[in-house]
């Protein structure tokens, strides 16, 4: 795999992205928008996923503006919108609950339209050539209630393992990076994604157990993610490091505290790049280079939390906060990144 120039993210609010959009050629792979309601994208040709959460602070919107060189194939694959050039694909779908709610499942309606999301992206990904799941973002309503006697986090993960091993994929080890994080109640299932015709590498943090060997107290059904995926490692390495939180082990850890959760998801992504420094035997990802997008459970929390990540990574570009709730109900921030190396670069390691 290897790309004229890198894959590339960017933040931008809709009146940037549409100076984008006005120009004579558009590099958008593809997008997300973060905002509590209805944003006009019009210009857009890309596919673009809907968050219903909104940015914390003075932002109405942010669009998550994911670039790379075309040329492009564009199009729709059942409920998946897709975007795809020689070696990687973008797509997205939503999905509603009302929907599935009459259907006759034998478990919930949110169990359904998971196991439907992912049977759709799977088969969408399989038919482009790019069947490998890298990198992916699921926004479920209320993750965090209990429905049908049990916690919808629990159901989502529950449903997630059965689409991977109905459609043949394994679930331990290769798994892509993830996150999952909650929606207000009424939004719908969405999920985004990124897909490569190469597997990726993944890594794994020395501080905290794989998630999908959690033990039982997590549910019957343990989170099927990677702690990040390495990919393009003789080309552009890129790292795509999971929803980071303030978890040791397999526990949670500073109950309460916004503050000391956010310094140990640091230090969880600073083990994380440490390793995927030491997979690739260079220096290559450091804390500073990363852009960060940053979830916080109450608004009230985000000055804390951004003195915080400041002073720890120092990040070049500024980090994006959103308002989301965490998978589990003790965690209160919840920190993703990417970082997207040059060929020979040779940053410090963020150690």
């Amino acid at each position: 795999m290897s790309y004229r120039t890198p894959l590339q993210v960017d933040y931008w609010s809709p009146e940037e992205l549409a100076v984008c959009c006005a120009g004579i050629s558009s590099d958008i792979l593809g997008l997300s928008i973060f905002c509590a309601d209805e944003v006009s994208l019009d210009a857009v040709d890309a596919p673009v996923a809907r968050v219903r959460i909104a940015p914390v602070g003075d932002q109405h919107a942010v669009c998550e503006v994911w670039r790379a060189p075309g040329p492009f194939r564009t199009g729709k694959i059942g409920p998946v919108r897709y975007r795809a050039n020689q070696t990687l694909a973008f797509g997205c779908l939503e999905l509603s609950e009302a929907s599935f709610a009459a259907s006759h499942h034998p478990r919930t309606a949110l169990s359904a339209i998971v196991e439907s999301a992912y049977a759709e992206i799977f088969g969408c990904i399989d038919s482009l050539g790019f069947p490998h799941l890298v990198r992916v973002w699921n926004h479920l309503p209320e993750i965090n209630s209990n429905t049908s006697g049990f916690e919808r986090y629990r159901q989502f993960n529950e449903a997630r393992h059965r689409s991977f091993l109905a459609c043949g994929r394994q679930t331990a080890g290769n798994v892509p990076a993830a996150c999952a994080l909650g929606t207000p109640a009424g939004t719908a299932l969405v999920v985004y994604f990124l897909a490569s015709s190469q597997a990726g590498t993944i890594i794994e943090n020395p501080r905290q157990v794989s998630a999908w060997n959690y033990p039982s107290q997590y549910g019957a059904f343990s989170p099927l993610f990677s702690r990040a995926i390495l990919t393009n490692v003789s080309t552009h390495p890129e790292l795509f490091i999971s929803g980071t939180a303030s978890i040791v082990g397999h526990r949670s850890v500073h109950p309460d505290d916004a503050a000391d959760q956010t310094r140990e998801a640091a230090t969880n992504i600073c083990a994380l790049l440490g390793e995927a420094n030491r997979v690739i035997n260079k220096s290559v990802f450091d804390k500073e280079h990363l852009r960060y997008k940053v979830y916080v459970r109450d608004p009230a929390d985000y000055a804390a939390v951004a003195d915080v990540l400041h002073a720890i990574v120092q990040p070049l570009a500024s980090p994006v906060f959103l308002r989301a709730d965490i998978c589990r109900s003790d965690l209160l921030v919840e920190v993703e990144a990417v970082g997207l190396g040059q060929p020979g670069a040779a940053h410090p390691a963020g150690t």
